[in-house]
């Protein structure tokens, strides 16, 4: 199974596929879509670009899912809620069109899964995913350590789905 997880962002989203073909997570690529500042893009200009990007790298690297990280508010901060709500749907339509399953995931839940703690720290994840990747050092920006940790958690979730549906 081939997955992409991505870390929306208005600004910068993380992206990572994974391949979990075998027993054990392989990177296959991971990087982040920009879009341009605000200053010098409408917000549809920018919501244009994240998508444009996101299915750019679903037509050249073909994922089978697509997880995302799901939408949360902090009451003090509403407008970036809504403005992440954007680039969210941005993406979202970007793998319904691409015909991709569409898997959210609570932030705690991919803290949970990934590190055992729903909390967990940016340089936590980001430690995570250089440990169960082997990689050589953590994923910068922590927006590409984030993508790979919605793409892990994916993967080990839905294998333990499966190994549950085989006990039954």
């Amino acid at each position: 199974m081939r997955i992409l997880g991505i870390d929306p962002g208005l600004n910068t989203t993380g992206y990572g596929v994974i391949d979990f073909a075998s027993r054990e997570p392989r990177l296959i690529e991971a990087g982040v879509v920009r879009s341009k500042a605000s200053g010098s893009a409408s917000l549809a200009e920018r919501i244009r670009e994240i998508h444009d990007g996101v299915a750019d790298v679903i037509t050249s690297l073909k994922p089978e899912v697509l997880a995302i990280e799901e939408l949360y508010s902090h009451y003090d901060r509403p407008t970036t809620a809504i403005l992440m709500g954007h680039a969210r749907g941005a993406i979202l339509l970007a793998g319904a069109q691409a015909g991709i399953e569409v898997v959210p995931y609570a932030a705690t839940q991919i803290k949970k899964t990934i590190t055992g703690n729903g909390h967990a720290a940016k340089w936590q994840m980001q430690e995570a995913i250089r440990r169960e990747l082997n990689l050589p050092s953590v994923p910068e920006p922590p927006d590409v350590a984030d993508a790979l940790a919605i793409a892990l958690c994916h993967c080990y979730l839905s294998r333990h789905s499966s190994i549950i549906e085989q006990q039954q």
